[in-house]
């Protein structure tokens, strides 16, 4: 009888070789990573596709980093990681405010959680979000995590375009702003992406990964804009060293 044992699948195997390779180097290319795997370059570059597709791992101009979904495997959407939302809830009864939380990845701005109250309602999203992230200040704090060329080419792909009166008129404007924002400073709009609403973000990067915590407040509490976005950034960095979440998706 032949010898029985488990059956292993191979493709399984070596993607997940690859994974570990990244998470231990933190940025790697498709030829090194072929080389340390001991893979044909071909089948290196077919399972870094499919990785990055499913959100595993990030592809930033040929070099690959661990990417969103990453963080699931290692069980953070248990015990810790599980913390996020709460951690939201929370973070949304300190500023008295509705709180959102946003992801960029696969050259995408995705809106991940929203905690809001029936005192303290959400925004609501008229546009879609990934459609006008030139309009948010979710959106325009990820957009100045990036550099110039990835700018232009997500606003290539999402164009801006007048959804107030108070929209950023075009592109090159917008490109002006971006380029002003200090690094990790809040980012604040004022009716923008909807009249009767001001918003800042704050951004986080955890693992390589872009992301930003926004809160929104109706216009006749505009003067307290600034000071809240403030706090909010004093919280998340409080909040980050002291490990309060992880980032997911």
């Amino acid at each position: 009888m032949p010898p029985t044992g488990p059956t292993l699948i191979g493709s399984v195997r070596r993607a997940l070789a690859l994974l570990e390779l990244v998470a231990e180097h933190d940025e790697l290319t498709a030829k090194r990573l072929s080389r340390m795997a001991g893979l044909p370059l071909p089948t290196t570059y077919h399972l870094l596709r499919t990785l990055v597709h499913d959100g595993h791992l990030r592809n930033e101009r040929g070099a690959f980093r661990l990417g969103p979904a990453a963080p699931r495997l290692t069980g953070a959407g248990q015990g810790r990681g599980a913390r996020l939302p709460e951690w939201l809830r929370v973070l949304g009864e300190e500023l008295d405010a509705a709180v959102y939380y946003a992801v960029l990845a696969g050259g995408e701005i995705d809106l991940v959680t929203v905690v809001d109250t029936p005192e303290r309602p959400a925004v609501e999203e008229w546009v879609e979000f990934r459609a006008s992230a030139h309009a948010h200040a979710l959106g325009q704090c990820l957009l100045a995590q990036l550099d110039a060329e990835d700018r232009r080419a997500y606003l290539a792909r999402r164009p801006v375009n007048r959804l107030t009166p108070r929209t950023v008129p075009d592109e090159e404007a917008l490109m002006r702003r971006l380029a002003g924002v200090r690094r990790g400073a809040p980012v604040v709009e004022r009716e923008e992406y909807v009249l009767g609403a001001v918003c800042a973000a704050v951004p986080i990067t955890v693992g390589g990964v872009h992301s930003a915590v926004g809160f929104s407040l109706p216009v006749s509490e505009e003067d307290r804009l600034g000071a809240t976005a403030l706090r909010l950034r004093e919280r998340l960095e409080r909040g980050l060293r002291e490990h309060a979440f992880t980032v997911l998706t």
